[in-house]
């Protein structure tokens, strides 16, 4: 059981991680420091935001609209660390 939340545990990280490089990379295209006209940024950028964009959605819709500035990654940041706490503190410690 622990090799499973640890998997877990791997798997959120992952995603955190994922999450942050997918706001680095609209930075990157909102400044125009990288071109989505180049394939290669074309396709890590499409393939972030088919990873992404199915979490961050619901947390859109339900969040105010803050005139262009989208908190939706930071709201996410908060629910997996959240998760990630309960598995350590909670979950981790009860099981043999």
């Amino acid at each position: 059981m622990r090799a499973f939340l640890d998997v877990i545990l791997l798997v959120l990280d992952l995603y955190w991680y994922i999450v942050l490089a997918m706001i680095i990379m609209s930075w990157l295209i909102a400044f125009n420091v990288v071109n989505t006209r180049n394939q290669f940024v074309n396709q890590v950028w499409r393939i972030l935001n088919q990873v992404t964009e199915p979490v961050l959605r619901p947390i859109r819709r339900v969040m105010p609209n803050f005139s262009g500035l989208d908190l939706s990654p930071l709201i996410l940041f908060i629910i997996i660390y959240f998760i990630k706490q309960v598995i350590i503190l909670y979950i981790y410690p009860n099981v043999f």
